[in-house]
């Protein structure tokens, strides 16, 4: 009997040691996204994992599988390895069910829909007629100490006549122990949150950026998510999102009830969400929604693709208010696929491009950006008003000049030792390194200037080409606020090598308002224009290296021209011109207009102008130094009107011109980006060729491809011959899709883009331009092509086709194949 109990117990023993508790997840088999709620049967139990697919079981024999399902996969058998101590299992989608759409239940879709249908209730910003709240805010560049090993690599290298190379590699050492010691970079900011039936407005009160002294504006309108979980559309790193929390969103999105539980002793449910369509890895979430008044009490949101995002918004329930408030928000970036770097202020993080293991992972890898913003001193329902409600964002003056005592109020991690070594340290490298210098300098050459003293220097003007001047060599520039921030003066100074002809001119300009940064500005100029060109006063020209259409074009016509004119954006979201002009103009071609039995070969234009640059999606931060567009969304409309004043110092001509403009960009959280342009023209009256339109041509007339072979335009019509159409009355419409960077070989990753471009147009009166042929456009005109840029060193290449009413009779004469050239300044 004694043996008996022994033996008993001896196999007890054994079934108990064999048993273990295994972690693991479940991902998608082609993106890596984790697979939320599957369910996972095992030896007759069924359990299911949490919205990040992880779970944990308990394994008693190694021989049964692991059944994993999920609606839209096939279901997996998975068999344990003896030496297994994590798994990871992955799912294959249904090729059946790929393009079908998974839909949520009715109860849970009913759920959704008294969320949406309660928002005026529960959304502060709509249920209180008003609050205002300071908030903490802290940005954080850092990595993980642990997740980075102190190896030294040794890296094997061939040397140029044979044999090898070896070298020690310890980056990821001197990388572990720097972060040990402190962050990698870290921004403090005090704002306040005011709110009332004008609107919402933000004031920052202070802040510090460790490193600088100076203030960084760029950081300030940084808001990588939505302040309200409401928005719609939400905006994750300044980009759009429909909101699963509105009418599209719920058809976009599958909901599914996990749990009902208590949070601050009010029931909620737990609702988790994902894109509908299962091959999207796109925005997915719980929502805990209040069972009573269906507000949010809490959120999670993440978003797997170009960078792992993780937000988290949590609330506090105000019983006398009836309403859940802020609490607290978090914002994490972390590693993801994408290949290219993210960059803030400066400091640059880089994210693979590979989901899959490497053989080696660079420190640098492991490094994230972290968020974390506290509302304080919340006051609802008080008086509360503000100027400027268009205004969103207003910095006061002196913000970085707070006290150390003023910032010890908010410190309350006390776990964080590394936080104060890293003012200390980094103030000590910004000195040594002088980097807001570089940041300043770095700005200027964005924007096509180099600072040299009291002058920036205008790099445009230094060297450029076409077929008219030959070379053209010269300086231009603008003084800078070392002289006075209350005038400046620009100017520029040009030489034709082969016209061998001066061309100059002269801009001093008077700060009327620095606020809304209006100056009123006289002008001389004596310089060159392209004939049919299409210009607004309002659109900033942006810094390129080189310009290349110009380069081919050989028909411009000398204009010298005095003007005054007014610069303002004294009306909130709109920048406005306003100028009186007088010009001489001498066409450099064969050319005669004719009106009113006259002929003209030169002519004099008095005209007045008003032009206007509207951007009411975007957001305006009001500085000392001005307004800023810190906010830069679509879409942007532009509107300018052009009249001639008759009898005035000697006006030819009796002619009006109106222009419009509508730009439109949608970018994707893949990294992909949609953009369109309409543009339109009507010119009515008496008015020369050389100020009618011909919608940027970019083609060279020459017999074969090759020949033809030049630089391409941003937005020019690749196919279209110079000097081959003009209109007084047009409209054009451009679309491109841009696809993320395609790794073909080392250090060749392309950018393709599929663009089409289509234009009409039309003249109604011809018969006044003597002595130069052209066509008109009342057919229309259509192109497509491809681009591929950046294949190598900022070199690539396009091709274009031309096709329909006005497509020509022999093929090669359609297509276009031109040179790309992308500037990357590393700024």
């Amino acid at each position: 009997m004694r043996n008996f109990w022994i033996y008993l117990f001896l196999i007890y023993c054994s079934c108990t040691f064999s048993q273990k508790i295994m972690q693991g997840q479940i991902i998608d088999f082609d993106s890596t996204v984790p697979v939320a709620f599957a369910k996972i049967a095992y030896n007759n139990k069924i359990i299911a994992a949490d919205w990040e697919g992880k779970f944990s079981i308990e394994i008693v024999n190694n021989n049964k599988p692991l059944v994993c399902s999920y609606k839209g996969y096939y279901d997996k058998n998975y068999y344990l390895s003896k030496d297994a101590t994590f798994l990871l299992i992955k799912m294959i989608r249904n090729e059946v069910l790929k393009k079908t759409e998974i839909y949520s239940d009715n109860e849970v879709n009913l759920l959704i829909k008294k969320v949406i249908d309660n928002k005026p209730k529960n959304q502060p910003e709509k249920a209180l007629s008003s609050f205002e709240y300071n908030n903490y805010e802290y940005l954080l560049v850092t990595a993980n100490p642990d997740s980075i090993t102190s190896k030294i690599d040794t890296i094997v290298k061939k040397r140029l006549f044979g044999g090898r190379k070896i070298k020690l590699d310890s980056s990821n050492y001197r990388y572990k122990k720097f972060i040990e010691k402190q962050h990698l970079y870290q921004i403090e900011k005090v704002n306040q949150i005011q709110h009332n039936h004008k609107g919402t407005k933000e004031t920052v009160i202070a802040t510090r950026m460790s490193g600088l002294k100076q203030l960084v504006y760029d950081y300030l309108g940084l808001k990588m998510i939505s302040y309200s979980v409401y928005d719609n559309p939400m905006h994750i790193i300044e980009i759009p999102i429909i909101n699963p929390l509105s009418s599209v969103g719920r058809k976009m999105y599958v909901f599914k009830v996990i749990d009902t539980l208590q949070i601050q002793n009010r029931s909620v449910y737990s609702v988790y969400f994902q894109p509908k369509k299962p091959n999207s890895n796109g925005l997915r979430g719980l929502l805990y929604v209040d069972a009573e008044s269906f507000a949010i009490a809490k959120a999670f949101y993440r978003i797997y693709g170009v960078a792992n995002i993780n937000a988290t918004y949590s609330f506090s329930y105000l019983k006398e208010h009836g309403i859940w408030f802020p609490e607290k928000r978090s914002f994490t970036v972390i590693k993801g696929n994408n290949s290219e770097n993210i960059k803030l202020l400066g400091a640059t993080i880089k994210f693979d491009a590979s989901a899959k293991e490497r053989l080696k992972v660079d420190a640098s890898d492991q490094t994230y950006i972290k968020i974390e913003s506290v509302p304080y001193d919340v006051k609802i329902n008080q008086p509360v008003t503000f100027k400027d409600p268009k205004i969103k964002l207003e910095v006061m003056e002196d913000i970085m000049k707070k006290p150390e005592s003023y910032w010890n109020f908010f410190k309350k991690d006390t776990v964080d030792i590394r936080k104060i070594p890293t003012y200390a340290i980094l103030d000590s490298i910004s000195r040594v390194e002088n980097i807001e210098q570089k940041l300043v300098f770095g700005k200027k050459i964005i924007n096509g200037f180099i600072p040299f003293k009291i002058v920036d220097i205008d790099l445009k003007s230094i060297i450029k080409y076409n077929n008219y001047e030959g070379f053209r060599l010269g300086i231009g520039g603008v003084t800078n606020a070392k002289l006075s921030s209350q005038y400046k003066i620009g100017f520029f100074g040009a030489y034709g090598l082969k016209d061998r002809e001066l061309k100059y001119g002269i801009t001093p300009s008077y700060l009327l308002d620095k606020k809304t940064n209006s100056w009123l500005s006289v002008s001389y100029s004596d310089d060159l224009n392209e004939i049919g060109q299409i210009l607004f006063a309002t659109q900033q020209k942006r810094f390129r290296i080189y310009d290349p259409r110009p380069i081919n074009i050989s028909t411009f016509y000398n204009i010298k021209t005095y003007s005054s004119f007014i610069e303002s954006k004294y009306i909130p979201k709109v920048e406005a011109y306003f100028g009186i002009s007088r010009s001489e103009i001498q066409p450099l071609f064969d050319y005669i207009f004719l009106t009113k039995d006259t002929m003209y070969s030169n002519y004099t234009m008095t005209t007045a102008q008003l032009s206007l640059q509207w951007n009411p999606f975007s957001g305006y931060m009001q500085t000392s130094t001005g307004r800023i567009e810190y906010e830069k969304r679509f879409p942007k409309f532009s509107f300018q009107y052009t009249k001639s004043i008759p009898n005035m110092l000697g006006n030819d001509f009796n002619f009006s011109k109106i222009d419009v403009k509508i730009a439109h960009d949608i970018p994707y959280l893949s990294g992909q980006n949609s953009s369109f342009i309409f543009q339109a023209g009507i010119a009515t009256g008496d008015i020369p060729i050389t100020h009618l339109y011909s919608i940027a041509p970019n083609n060279l007339n020459r017999e074969t491809l090759l020949q033809r072979i030049t630089f391409a335009g941003k937005n020019s019509f690749e196919t279209m011959y110079f000097n081959e159409f003009f209109s007084n009355n047009y409209a054009s419409f451009q679309a491109r899709h841009t696809f993320n960077r395609v790794r073909i070989a080392y250090k060749i990753k392309p950018e393709f883009s599929i663009v089409t471009r289509l234009a009409w147009g039309n003249m109604d009166k011809p018969e006044q331009h003597q002595n130069f042929e052209y066509k008109t456009l009342d057919k229309g005109f259509i192109e497509s092509g491809v681009e591929i840029n950046q294949i190598y060193k900022g070199l690539g290449c396009t091709l274009f086709y031309r096709y329909g009413p006005n497509g020509l009779p022999r093929f090669e004469d359609n297509l276009a194949l031109k040179i790309a050239y992308v500037l990357n300044l590393g700024i």
